[in-house]
């Protein structure tokens, strides 16, 4: 055995007595991939370096506002994929997407047909659309928590002299299972790029941008949580959205045939 395999031996070997099961599959399979990944790249001493100083960046960019190690996890597609094994695609259910880092729990519970703009400059918009459960039945009294970007692609959480928890709110369906609220026209946007994900992904030439598109959280009793998007149809950022969340059956286009724009989506949850 070399030396470099033995160092990848020994390590695996002090992982034997790991009493949960779980923890020590973790942590042995992390440690074959990683060691493998150095083996193939080979990387210099200043190499490594830099690379411990960019994980130090992104934590230290981390925040009550900002979650830099979600962003590092969206943008190199880890998010999507930890969706895609947890959330099949197929059957009646809506397809799941990211959650994203601008994700806050507890947003205000607002009545159906609330404007969650507060004022907010952009063109309005209603959305609208009835929640079904695993049987195609609507569901009552579901709850959806929806939250999107402003008229310039910015988050509340991005805009300290925006009133606290813009563009959110948890609504709860009514007895036929629809739900209606009012808000703006979102836009495509960057994601935070200030910082070492930026610095990522223009390392590796590739553009911040995301497609125009609504969050949404939904669930119900004996109901799966469903989190996933609505985008926008005709963005110009729909084929190389910078998170990979794209699915082709969460876009969809305004209807603009009344005297406002409406985004019209129907959900499927899948049983718990």
């Amino acid at each position: 055995m070399n030396e470099e395999d033995a160092v990848t031996a020994a390590v695996l070997a002090r992982m034997g007595g790991c009493p949960e099961p779980r923890a020590r599959e973790l942590s042995t399979a992390l440690v074959r991939h990683l060691h493998a990944f150095l083996k193939e790249v080979r990387p210099t001493q200043e190499e490594w370096m830099r690379a411990i100083q960019f994980l130090t960046a992104t934590g230290q960019m981390c925040s009550d506002h900002r979650q830099e190690f979600i962003l590092l996890s969206d943008t190199l597609g880890a998010s999507m994929l930890v969706d895609a094994i947890n959330n099949p695609t197929g059957g009646l259910a809506t397809d799941s997407t990211v959650l994203g880092p601008f994700y806050v729990a507890g947003p205000p519970e607002l009545p159906l047909g609330a404007d969650i703009a507060k004022g907010r400059a952009g063109e309005p918009m209603r959305v609208e659309g009835v929640v079904r459960g695993p049987d195609g039945a609507p569901i009552a009294d579901a709850w959806m928590d929806t939250w999107h970007s402003d008229e310039e692609g910015f988050y509340d959480v991005q805009r300290g002299e925006q009133p606290e928890l813009n563009l959110r709110a948890r609504f709860r369906t009514d007895a036929q299972g629809r739900f209606h609220f009012r808000s703006i026209v979102p836009t495509f946007y960057p994601v935070p790029h200030d910082g070492p994900v930026g610095a990522m992904l223009l390392a590796q030439g590739r553009h911040p941008f995301r497609p125009a598109h609504v969050h949404f959280m939904l669930g119900a009793p004996g109901c799966r949580t469903l989190v996933t998007h609505v985008f926008l149809e005709g963005d110009p950022y729909l084929e190389s959205d910078a998170v990979f969340g794209v699915k082709p059956s969460l876009v969809t286009s305004l209807d603009r045939s009344g005297p406002e724009p409406v985004l019209r989506y129907d959900f499927t949850l899948a049983a718990a």
